[in-house]
Formats: structure tokens, C-alpha cells, sequence
């Protein structure tokens, strides 16, 4: 696997937000296939920023025939964010006792962003998979958010632990989303974001165009 620059390198912290000042819309009255197993009472998951959502559409008409996304995250609210940050902190802290704060930090960057830098609280991420006609899940190697632990790496875009349908299935998502400007998180097969910071430094902008944002 490639190198891959985490959440918590400070280059990705040094990147200037200059927010846009677009809203956040809902996906699910824009024709995308929205999942509900993140549903939240305020309908937070499934926001995103209306140049996010124009790219979802754009990347929907890009994937071949009888394929299509299914939307799982969008929108986490700082609040939210911060909380999963310092779980996964504290179970990494449990099994490595020995690891220094900043060790621990790195590590649980590979799966849950620090609050103050995640694309998911900017509106600016999504969490995606495909499925079928039918509305089935295509073999991806792993199930969406399944962590390094859990998976044995296997959640890595570019793992080599992968059977070559699930390759080639990852290469169908990830092609469709990187033509319509989507970013990966290398972490994270299904993870794309566009306008965050960390996109910013990925695609050599000098800002990103969205910061943490509340749920009007």
C-alpha cells in the first residue's frame, strides 16, 4: 500500500479554512439512495454541502448501468464527532497501555478523524458503497466502517487482502467519485470528501472551502 497521509498530520491541521458559506442540504429529496443505519433523530446523517451533493449526483451518472451509491453518512456534528474521536481513543489507550498520547492519537486517525480537523463535521464528507438493481450491497472486502482492528487492514483502499471481485468493485466506486473531485481517505475504502482540509492539501488548494458547521 501507498503511503498515506492521516487525519491527524499536521499539514492537514496548517491548511486555512476559508468557508464558502454554502448550506447543507438533505440527499434524501435528490435522488440518491440513502441507507438509515446511521439515522439520527435530526436527520444530521444525511446532510451534506450543496457542492458535496452536486458531486454525488455527478459521480451516480458515471457508474455503469445497474449500478448505483448508496449513501451511508454525510453530516456528523462537531459534538458527535468529538465523542467517537475519544471512544476509539480509549479503546486503543485499553489495548496498548504502553503508547503515548501522541501514539494513540495517530493511530485512531486512521479511522475516526480529530474533531477539529473531521471532513464529516464540515458537510464535506460521505460515507458511500455500491449496490445492485436490487438494492444489494456489492462485495467491497469489508462492511462499511469496519475498522483496521476488526478487518485486519482490510478497510484500507489499497489493501492487497482483497479477492478480485471486491477489487474490482473498489476501483468502480473509487473511479466514479475521483472523476467528480472526490478525495479518499486511504484508511477508509468508503470515505470521500470534497472542499475539507484534508482535501485541500490532497489537491493542492490553498484553503479548504468548508469548516465545521451546526445543523440549522
Amino acid at each position: 500500500m501507498n503511503s498515506i497521509v492521516l487525519m491527524s498530520d499536521r499539514r492537514v491541521a496548517a491548511i486555512p479554512v476559508r468557508d464558502c458559506g454554502e448550506g447543507l442540504v438533505d440527499v434524501r429529496v435528490q435522488g440518491v439512495n440513502v441507507d438509515d443505519r446511521k439515522r439520527d433523530a435530526a436527520g444530521a446523517w444525511a446532510h451534506v454541502r450543496r457542492g458535496v451533493l452536486n458531486r454525488l449526483l455527478h459521480t451516480q451518472s458515471l457508474l455503469p448501468a445497474g449500478v448505483a451509491l448508496l449513501f451511508v453518512e454525510g453530516f456528523r456534528p462537531p459534538a458527535l464527532q468529538k465523542q467517537y474521536f475519544e471512544a476509539y481513543f480509549e479503546e486503543l489507550a485499553r489495548a496498548h497501555p504502553r503508547w503515548l498520547a501522541a501514539e494513540l492519537r495517530e493511530a485512531a486517525s486512521r479511522f475516526v478523524s480529530p474533531p477539529e480537523i473531521a471532513p464529516h463535521s464540515a458537510g464535506a464528507a460521505v460515507d458511500v458503497t455500491l449496490v445492485d438493481h436490487r438494492g444489494r450491497e456489492l462485495d467491497m472486502g469489508t462492511r462499511v466502517n469496519a475498522s483496521p482492528e476488526e478487518s485486519d487492514g482490510a478497510c484500507y483502499t489499497d489493501s492487497p487482502h482483497l479477492s478480485d471481485r471486491a477489487r474490482i468493485n473498489r476501483a468502480t466506486l473509487g473511479g466514479a467519485l475521483s472523476a467528480a473531485g472526490f478525495i479518499n481517505y486511504g484508511t477508509e475504502w468508503w470515505h470521500w470528501s470534497f472542499g475539507d482540509r484534508y482535501w485541500a492539501l490532497q489537491a493542492g488548494q490553498p484553503a479548504a472551502l468548508y469548516g465545521p458547521v451546526e445543523l440549522p
